[in-house]
């Protein structure tokens, strides 16, 4: 089993709409003008069976444009995540 998923050129969220910390995690980013795609895998399938291949079983799963994968994450990891890729 891989644990890797596709390195993104935005920072990317797979979660899905009846997800309280995926809501979260997307009012946060919007909060503090992050620019992200949204991947909702209950629509994406291909996204869910790539999430579920990989060994990632929780969301929201936020992927950074240097690959780093954050699950769960709190509004300390998101904002780390941030500037990160503002660098």
């Amino acid at each position: 089993m891989t644990t890797h998923l596709p390195i993104p050129d935005v920072l990317t969220v797979y979660g899905a709409p009846w997800c309280g910390d995926c809501r979260s995690t997307q009012r946060y980013l919007d909060a503090v003008g992050a620019e992200y795609r949204y991947v909702d895998v209950g629509v994406d399938t291909a996204a869910e069976a790539l999430l579920d291949a990989a060994g990632y079983r929780a969301i929201p799963i936020v992927v950074t444009p240097d690959g780093t994968v954050l699950i769960e994450p709190s509004e300390r990891e998101l904002a780390a995540a941030i500037e990160t890729v503002a660098a």
